[in-house]
């Protein structure tokens, strides 16, 4: 019977389907208990889900100088661009495992001009040899080693996917919440200015009453104190403000000096949460997902080692054309071809085998650990921050209270002491006053947009129902 590269081929295919089972244990989801929330509704235990769409979220803010700078970030930063280029790494890595279930084939050629020596009698002479063909060899997956190795490179890869999302929602959170402080440090600049111009009025006030004789140099020194400490507070504001608009710049991935925004107050409000959180909300955690990738390609390592306990069986063959004269060398009579087979069996390695499948079933169980804690924390992270949320909201009622009340007094205490009831020192305890509630508003408020922002991010991304928020 006649052998050739074709029957090798088929011959091998036919050994293929023989290798239809894996060895090692098959990948089951483990099931992670889901308690109520105190804070807000009834959440359920969820698969994980980290491709559906989380939309954009900071849409809902209505801030649309916001929503620009959402959308740069998409394009120009240099932490998502790492990010995915880590991804495209392991995706061309599981493109390569993917090539061990089949032979490998590579044409062969060769061309040889050499000179024999001579010998007694006879001259050396001048030879030439020609060849052409095919080689192929495969390594057979009888016990499914590569297959095992073939599903932990999907698994990393689909957790580099949900790396990936990680990373495009915190860049987006990090900017909502860099932008929010910077309006923060705007509000309040805007209230010094006007708390500046206050002063310096009443400073020029003082100044006249003490000229008329019904102030004291003590009360003009005094008004002078506070205009000057509350010019020194606007202008340490500024580098605080400065520092944002650097932060933001390089999260955009440009460099600070050529990056600008306008001062403008912040007028926007945090979305309220809603009353019930769907159970699917915490699919969207990228971080949930990509830890129970990991530990399905943990599973899959314990295959892999397993495979050490067996022989590896390879087929080799090649065929073609081998002769001395290039113009007859695709004839029959120079056609040569081979076909074998080999098996290298583990017989003994003091314990070599056995000690990579522990370790292998360890790194598994470190794994399932590392995906109970991540879904822990997911839970834990909502909790503080609906709880973040609810306290931060009273808290600003309580607040404007305080600060309609400080004005009150501000302006009593200052039409006594134009009366001469009172000292400046009154005048100045209940400014002071009114400055500190005033900044602590605007403080509060941008408390709860990160913290809403930060609810957002726990929750996985956008909670909204389509067409609200």
């Amino acid at each position: 019977m006649k052998f050739s590269l074709p029957h090798f081929l088929a011959f091998s295919l036919v050994a293929f389907g023989f290798a239809g089972c894996a060895i090692g244990p098959n990948y089951q989801r483990p099931v992670v208990a889901a308690p109520a929330f105190k804070e807000a509704g009834t959440w359920q235990p969820a698969e994980p889900a980290e491709h559906l769409p989380r939309g954009k979220w900071w849409e809902g803010y209505g801030d649309p100088v916001l929503n620009g700078l959402e959308d740069r970030v998409e394009i120009s930063s240099n932490t998502l661009r790492i990010a995915e280029a880590q991804y495209q790494q392991v995706m061309a890595a599981v493109t390569s495992a993917y090539s061990g279930l089949y032979p490998t084939v590579n044409g062969t050629g060769s061309a040889f001009r050499n000179r024999t020596a001579a010998k007694g009698t006879a001259a050396g002479e001048i030879q030439n040899s020609f060849g052409a063909g095919l080689a192929a060899s495969w390594e057979l997956d009888l016990w499914g080693t590569v297959r095992r190795g073939l599903e932990a490179g999907r698994a990393t890869a689909d957790a580099s996917r949900a790396d990936l999302e990680s990373v495009r929602l915190s860049l987006h959170a990090a900017l909502a919440q860099t932008y929010f402080s910077l309006r923060v440090a705007d509000t309040q600049q805007r209230l010094y200015d006007r708390t500046i111009a206050d002063y310096a009025r009443f400073l020029q006030m003082t100044k006249n009453r003490y000229a008329a004789g019904v102030a004291t140099r003590a009360d003009e020194a005094t008004a002078e104190a506070q205009l000057k400490t509350a010019q020194a507070q606007a202008i340490d504001l500024s580098l605080t403000r400065t520092q944002l608009e650097h932060a933001i710049a390089v999260l955009l991935g440009q460099p600070p000096a050529t990056f600008s925004l306008a001062p403008a107050d912040l007028t926007v409000r945090p979305p309220v949460a809603p009353e019930i959180l769907s159970s699917e909300q915490l699919e969207r955690r990228p971080d949930i997902a990509g830890a129970e990738r990991r530990l399905a390609a943990a599973s899959a390592g314990i295959g892999i080692a397993q495979g050490g306990y067996f022989p590896v069986i390879s087929l080799t063959g090649s065929a073609g054309y081998q002769g001395s004269s290039w113009n007859n060398l695709f004839s029959a009579p120079n056609e040569v071809w081979s076909l074998g087979a080999s098996a290298l069996a583990p017989l003994f390695n003091a314990g070599k085998v056995r000690a990579q499948v522990a370790s292998a079933r360890a790194v598994y169980d470190e794994s399932l650990g590392a995906y109970r804690q991540t879904v822990l924390t997911a839970f834990q992270e909502v909790e503080d921050n609906l709880a973040t949320a609810n306290y931060l909201a009273r808290e600003a009622a309580v607040q404007e209270e305080a600060v309609a009340a400080s004005r009150r007094a501000a302006s009593i205490s200052l039409n006594q002491y134009k009366a001469g009831t009172v000292s400046y020192l009154d005048v100045i305890t209940a400014q002071s006053a009114q400055l500190s509630t005033e900044r602590t508003a605007a403080q509060l408020l941008g408390r709860r947009l990160n913290a809403s922002v930060m609810l957002l991010k726990a929750a996985g991304g956008d909670w909204r129902a389509p067409g609200k928020f």
